[in-house]
């Protein structure tokens, strides 16, 4: 239970006035669930709590009530109608045994219109109880964003993992018939290798993802030329049985750099095998080189339909970062957009619909 004279922040505020202010105060005694004021009303004051609790409460616009806050004995509320004259914001209810002292809006400007120093403060410290309110409802409505990403994300996982899972049952079943000849159990396991290797594919995407962005990086010095050469000749037997020429456009620098050579291996394998799926028909993919003493620039371009525009602002958020990716977990331009950062690069695509797109990427050149 708090008295009026017991509420700090009354009585910081009206120090001088307090007597007035007692005298102006009117104690009112709620039963439990009582309205006290309605979302929509004029307000006329504000309330300090005696005893009890009152639950603050507002309609949001798809008719779900949302509870704001609970306040207990010495805490205020509804004070907007002190900073303006405009209708309640919220609802506020009556808890068990609840008194509240209410404070009129002209009164209290009447009390303080001698005393503009108390009045200052008086504004700033609503004007502070808003801000901590508003920070209070963003930090939810991250929260609540960041739990609908997990939702999508869950989803994406579940029907991505699906596909390949359903591949392999199908095609067990095929190789396992009494009809099925031998050319037919060696193509069942080739689509069945395939599938698996998919599946791992976007495991180690998922287990990219869950890293962090402070991944250590396991750094070993590289000829960047010799090292484009063997891994071009590993991608394109990858992507050969998808009607995919892979192709460079010069050689790659004749340079020492330093490197992770697994996680970069993925970032050209995520590149490569992105736009491999937009060429469902078949089609090129190109890379090619730029180097000074400070960088050097790997270009991959594809011949597929190019990246809508509409999604070239969120071509590297996760949980939609995908050129256009038929299979996958929606994490893959996210994980290269990682890799080449903790490298100390930058990544960046370009686009004209129908004209393919090109994914470019920096490595740093040791001084």
């Amino acid at each position: 239970m708090a008295d009026l004279e017991q509420t700090v922040t009354l009585g910081h505020f009206f120090a001088q006035e307090f007597q007035d202010l007692q005298k102006t105060a009117e104690l009112r005694s709620y039963n439990p669930s009582q309205v006290i004021f309605s979302q929509g009303e004029r307000g006329d004051g504000f309330f300090c709590v005696e005893s009890g609790d009152v639950e603050i409460s507002a309609d949001l616009t798809d008719g779900e009530r949302k509870v704001f806050a609970k306040v207990g004995p010495g805490e205020i509320f509804g004070e907007m109608a002190v900073l303006d004259d405009g209708p309640r914001s919220a609802t506020a209810i009556a808890g068990p045994a609840t008194k509240a002292y209410f404070i009129g809006r002209e009164e209290l400007f009447r009390i303080l219109q001698n005393n503009p120093e108390a009045m200052i403060r008086l504004v700033r410290f609503f004007s502070q109880r808003i801000r901590n309110t508003n920070s209070q409802y963003l930090e939810e409505v991250v929260q609540a964003e960041k739990l609908a990403a997990v939702g999508r994300f869950a989803r994406t996982i579940v029907h991505d993992f699906k596909n390949p899972l359903n591949v392999i049952s199908l095609t067990t079943e095929m190789a396992s018939a009494e009809w099925a000849t031998s050319e037919t159990r060696k193509t069942s396991v080739e689509r069945i290798e395939r599938q698996i290797r998919r599946m791992s594919n976007m495991l180690n995407e998922l287990l990219e993802f869950s890293r962090g962005k402070s991944e250590q990086l396991i750094l070993v010095g590289q000829n960047y030329r010799k090292y484009v050469r063997e891994l071009v000749s590993e991608i394109r037997v990858d992507v050969s049985d998808k009607n995919i020429e892979l192709k460079i456009d010069g050689e790659a620098p004749d340079m020492e750099i330093q490197v992770d050579p697994q996680r970069l291996n993925h970032l050209f394998y995520n590149l490569v095998n992105n736009a491999a799926d937009e060429m469902r028909k078949g089609g090129s993919i190109t890379l090619s080189f730029r180097a000074d003493d400070q960088e050097i620039v790997t270009r991959v371009k594809d011949t597929g339909p190019g990246i809508a525009p509409e999604i070239m602002d969120k071509l590297f958020e996760e949980p939609f970062a995908t050129h256009g990716k038929a299979h996958g977990t929606g994490l893959g331009l996210s994980i290269c957009q990682r890799i080449v950062e903790d490298h100390g690069g930058r990544i960046w695509a370009d686009s004209n619909p129908g004209d393919g797109a090109t994914f470019c990427f920096t490595l740093p050149v040791p001084k």
